[in-house]
């Protein structure tokens, strides 16, 4: 057995001793900075970041984990000169296409959440198509959000509960958290237990803000395109570790 295997078991066995996230959000950061310190384009950096996604969903999968939220392509992304969009829908697209029988075997449901029927048609349909034909999927639901935010997920649920109102389907005396959550993009979905972000920065940029209201945050120092499933096995480890009270006391 290689050391690279040894170290890939001793820290899948590590996160399998302890809690296992049942959903798990990732915001995939550094590709551009992964692509310039090999002397590539930023659309390379992009390219092998897909490769990292099915590198890890295996493991995702061999961990028990029953939900996993990607954040692909955000409502900020717009800003990103117009060649490095039309690159990163084109990837969505073959993403999509090439890798759907693979999610089918693997039992992957593919979900996307977000305005994601505003992107160029092809890409919409991508997107639609890939969803269609998973929805058998029973081992795993990835979430995919694209042209995502969380600040419009809240408004545009603000906005579907207002209609409810207005209509009386929930009444404005008794509203809870619960009917407004059941106008998000998520609805339900549980909340994430953990959310982990790369390449070192520490923030969550407008990531399932309603959502991970309560998630545990792990930040990795390792850009997009590095991270394998040893890393996500030590974020889990770390996870695991940690006591969640969720406003509460232990003892």
């Amino acid at each position: 057995m290689s050391a690279t295997t040894q170290s890939e078991e001793h820290w899948f066995a590590k996160a399998r001793a302890g809690d296992i996230p049942v959903h798990l959000g990732i915001i995939m950061d550094g590709n551009g900075r992964w692509a310039q310190k090999q002397g590539l384009k930023r659309s390379e950096g992009h390219r092998a970041g897909v490769e990292s996604i099915q590198r890890c969903l295996p493991a995702v999968i061999k961990l028990g984990i029953r939900h996993c939220t990607l954040f692909v392509f955000s409502t900020e992304n717009w800003k990103r000169p117009r060649e490095e969009i039309r690159f990163l829908f084109g990837l969505v697209v073959d993403y999509a296409q090439k890798h759907k029988a693979e999610f089918i075997e693997r039992g992957v449901q593919v979900i996307p959440i977000g305005r994601w029927r505003e992107l160029p048609a092809p890409v919409a349909q991508s997107v639609r198509s890939v969803a269609r034909d998973t929805r058998e999927g029973t081992q795993l639901k990835l979430y995919l959000a694209i042209n995502y935010g969380g600040r419009q997920e809240i408004l545009d649920a603000a906005a579907e509960l207002a209609k409810r109102l207005a209509s009386e389907q929930v009444g404005f005396e008794n509203l809870t958290q619960e009917d407004f959550a059941d106008c998000l993009y998520t609805k339900g979905v549980p909340d994430p237990d953990l959310i982990i972000r790369t390449s070192g920065e520490k923030r969550i940029s407008n990531f399932l803000l309603w959502q991970g209201a309560y998630s545990e945050l792990v930040f990795s120092d390792v850009l997009w395109p590095d991270f394998g499933p040893v890393d996500l096995y030590q974020a889990i480890a770390e996870y695991s570790s940690r006591s969640r009270r969720f406003g509460d006391v232990i003892g």
